[in-house]
């Protein structure tokens, strides 16, 4: 089957419906997890994986269940055929309330799936992209580009090159930005506007 006829069979609706979910669950860069989620869905479909039903159907509700833990697992397991899968998958790239970012990163790059890794990778291209210092510090967005670095490239380098080309020109085009962000501030310091 070619990439238009299965696109063209792939049922998103009842994974949409419930990604719906998200329109409450706000983002520090304004927004909300929803568009998040369709967001991250599209960089898949940019990187043509149009035959993964399973990994474009979770892409759409990968932060529903840390965003809303109460969510029923169940009715997701009985949307489909690949319900199981994506619950699977889902459950597979969800930070457990115990975990530290850096022990939940660590544990998927050991022991994560193929398509948990390609996930993660398509959800933090979409996360760094909406990376700004208006919204964050300098220091969040260092440590945040450090954790990419540290564990994403590494997932990225098993699951697509592509990917790690994509990610590397993120994370120095947001370390440029903290520099020129950093220097206008000390400007700022150093020579206060004048009043006029």
């Amino acid at each position: 089957m070619d990439d238009l006829t299965k696109l063209r069979n792939l049922v998103l609706a009842p994974y949409i419906l419930k990604a719906t979910a998200l329109i409450g669950v706000k983002r520090k860069v304004g927004g909300n997890q929803f568009r998040h989620s369709f967001a991250t869905l599209g960089i898949l479909l940019d990187y043509k994986y149009f035959k993964d039903s399973v990994l474009l159907k979770a892409s759409l509700l990968h932060d529903l269940l840390e965003d809303l833990p109460k969510t029923e697992v169940e009715d997701i397991r009985k949307i489909d055929h690949d319900g199981n899968e994506v619950v699977n998958l889902v459950l597979e790239v969800t930070k457990q309330t115990n975990d530290t970012k850096e022990g939940y990163l660590a544990r998927l790059l050991k022991n994560g799936s193929h398509n948990a890794k390609i996930l993660k990778c398509a959800d933090r291209i979409s996360n760094l992209t909406d990376l700004h210092l208006d919204t964050h510090t300098n220091n969040k967005i260092s440590q945040y580009l450090d954790q990419t670095e540290k564990f994403v490239l590494p997932m990225a380098r098993e699951v697509n090159k592509d990917l790690v080309i994509e990610l590397t020109d993120l994370v120095a085009k947001r370390r440029e930005l903290c520099k020129l962000g950093l220097a206008a501030k000390v400007k700022k310091l150093i020579l206060p506007n004048k009043p006029k």
